[in-house]
């Protein structure tokens, strides 16, 4: 494949037309033309809708600029790493995270990344739903206890754990009377699980509140509504100070934040960068040290 003649293309799709790639790029329309017309006939394939007045990528050609650009950008990027003597971070970053780390954290390390690597562009989209990094054109995503996957590698950054919590003024129920319970889904279990200093117990629980995000969550519970089950992060500076009471740690199993990246390619300076400047600010993975970036 002719790359000049993708390179082309790219340009031609990015910008939305043959008359402003030229305009944008200063190459002339004409070639920019040819060289698409090439390509489509060495490939076999229509990459563009051509019509009277709009121009529109088909959807071979849509999945084509999707990929392509990113590789493209990467050689670009690699070129100019070898001319400058070395691989310094530079170009487009994006980032997909949970909603949860995005709220309590994310904003400062973003400002933190972006003072200590300006030539980097950091882009941060807020996603709990599973994202496809290849598709959806990610470098990197940030996932709480991911399933397995062979196309992607990465490693744990930051701990956490469930602990249940109450306001001072919701006394636990004794025996099997249930405790009133925030919770984040309308069909959340009845009955919480928890390690005690005295040992195993099960505490009941009446959901009056169902709540999507923890962070409401938490404020329901700081409200005295009920009992809910939080990050230990997220309560940490409440249990501290006594505005909330522990009940116990949720029997279930650890929360751990990976970061996940394609396995099957380099891992780019910016990609690197990022991965040590989480590093730096979670260096030994705890809850305190999210805790302190959550403050009050």
């Amino acid at each position: 494949m002719d790359l000049l003649a993708l390179a082309d293309f790219n340009l031609v799709a990015r910008h939305g037309g043959f008359g402003r790639a030229a305009r944008a790029t200063g190459r002339p329309k004409a070639t920019l033309s040819r060289r698409v017309a090439e390509l489509e006939a060495a490939l076999g394939l229509r990459l563009f809708e051509r019509g009277s007045r709009a121009l529109k990528l088909t959807e071979e050609g849509r999945a084509l600029f999707e990929r392509a650009g990113r590789l493209l950008t990467e050689l670009e990027e690699t070129a100019t790493a070898i001319a400058s003597g070395g691989e310094r971070p530079r170009g487009r970053l994006r980032v997909s995270v949970p909603l949860l780390f995005s709220q309590t954290a994310m904003g400062k390390i973003a400002a933190g990344f972006a003072l200590a690597y300006p030539e980097v562009r950091l882009e941060v989209s807020t996603e709990d739903r599973p994202v496809d990094l290849i598709e959806e054109g990610f470098d990197l995503v940030i996932r709480v206890n991911p399933d397995p996957d062979d196309s992607l590698v990465g490693r744990t950054f930051l701990h956490d754990r469930l602990v249940v919590v109450a306001s001072p003024g919701l006394a636990r129920p004794a025996g099997d009377l249930a405790a009133p319970a925030v919770v984040r889904s309308a069909v959340d279990r009845r009955e919480w699980a928890v390690k005690t200093p005295d040992g195993r117990a099960v505490i009941a629980i009446e959901p009056v509140l169902a709540l999507s995000s923890l962070m409401m969550v938490r404020d329901a519970v700081r409200a005295g509504v009920g009992a809910g089950r939080l990050p230990v992060s997220l309560v940490s500076h409440d249990l501290a100070d006594g505005s909330l009471v522990h009940w116990g740690d949720d029997e279930g199993p650890e929360i751990a934040l990976w970061t996940l990246y394609p396995s099957r390619r380099l891992l780019s300076a910016r990609v690197s960068a990022f991965l040590d400047h989480l590093k730096q600010a979670f260096p030994t993975g705890t809850p305190d040290e999210l805790a302190a970036y959550i403050g009050k």
